[in-house]
């Protein structure tokens, strides 16, 4: 089956010189009699697609852990520890890879036990880490952190905006109680970006449905806002009208972030107008949120979100502290 006919097909076929259904690297391909510039060619048309820095995957074949998996085992040493992002990703956390990881795919989080050296290449960010036995779980032949060390370990980074977004998305796997979570930051006292961990740990939260949700949250609790993930909104006689990414229901006001994935479309565009407007209709105001408002040097998140607080208290006779 020549490019053409996958095209029309959609799907590598029979003839493709790889299993379909098993994860491959360059090197693999190469030795099959695929070119570097067919093999570019599949993955700009969406027929293959690069789960993780250095490994390729037949789009068709989808997702689960046990191909997340082979996917590392390709690249993976086997004295090598899956830490950080990646064991997130191994252990089934939705979205906790970084945007547009499949585009500019960031080197792999893989650590070697103490005393084990570094590994050197350009696939892996990797180092020593001391890691007990009892902190690491075996997933398809591979030694990954467990869910709560990974979580731990995600927290302790430089940005808080990164650092909440992590440690949310492993609270979603529910792995591991909030309570055994923030008990353990302690134990890394003295270690690098604790204290990034101690000031995100209470606030993140497995109800947040995505990283941006994450880093909404931060700013509402950075700009005195306090707002709770996930909140349904019902008419006077009980009516289902709209569930609020966040939302502040003492004065009833909310902000949603827009993500380009779910809410671009001029169908999902619409469908988000109405369900605002019919929240409005029960006395919400309501804020949406998009990348370029978080993410981006010029956006004015924090600015918007403390005018939607004076507002919200202004509707109740009552103003900001100061």
């Amino acid at each position: 089956m020549d490019m053409y006919e996958m095209l029309f097909n959609g799907s590598l076929g029979s003839a493709f010189p790889l299993p379909i259904n098993e994860p491959f690297t360059f090197k693999m391909a190469r030795e099959a009699g695929i070119s570097r510039r067919r093999l570019g060619a599949l993955l700009d048309t969406g027929l293959v697609r690069r789960p993780i820095k250095g490994v390729y995957l037949a789009t068709e074949v989808g997702d689960s852990l046990s191909t997340r998996a082979a996917c590392l085992r390709l690249v993976a040493p086997a004295d090598c520890i899956v830490v950080d992002r990646h064991a997130g990703w191994l252990l089934g956390a939705e979205m906790i890879l970084a945007p547009g990881e499949h585009l500019s795919l960031r080197p792999l989080s893989l650590f070697r036990p103490t005393g084990h050296g570094r590994l050197r290449n350009d696939i892996a960010r990797s180092g020593e880490r001391d890691v007990k036995d009892s902190e690491t779980d075996e997933i398809g032949g591979l030694r990954v952190t467990t869910p709560i060390r990974t979580a731990w370990d995600l927290g302790r980074v430089r940005w808080p905006d990164e650092a909440i977004a992590g440690v949310s998305m492993m609270h979603r796997l529910g792995a591991y109680e909030p309570e055994e979570f923030l008990a353990g930051i302690e134990q890394f006292r003295g270690h690098r970006w604790v204290t990034t961990l101690r000031g995100i740990g209470p606030l993140a939260d497995g109800r947040f449905e995505s990283p941006p949700e994450a880093v909404l949250g931060l700013h509402c609790h950075q700009a005195r806002f306090p707002m709770t993930p996930q909140v349904e909104v019902s008419t006077v006689t009980g009516e289902f009208v709209a569930r609020l990414d966040l939302a502040n229901e003492d004065l009833l006001a909310a902000v949603e972030y827009d993500g380009a994935e779910w809410h671009s479309s001029p169908a999902q565009q619409a469908h988000d107008r109405e369900r605002r407007l019919d929240a409005c209709r029960e006395g919400w105001l309501v804020e949406a949120f998009t990348k370029s408002d978080l993410f981006t040097r010029t956006g004015d998140a924090d600015v918007r979100i403390r005018r939607l607080h004076h507002q919200a208290l202004r509707r109740r006779g009552r103003r900001l502290a100061s």
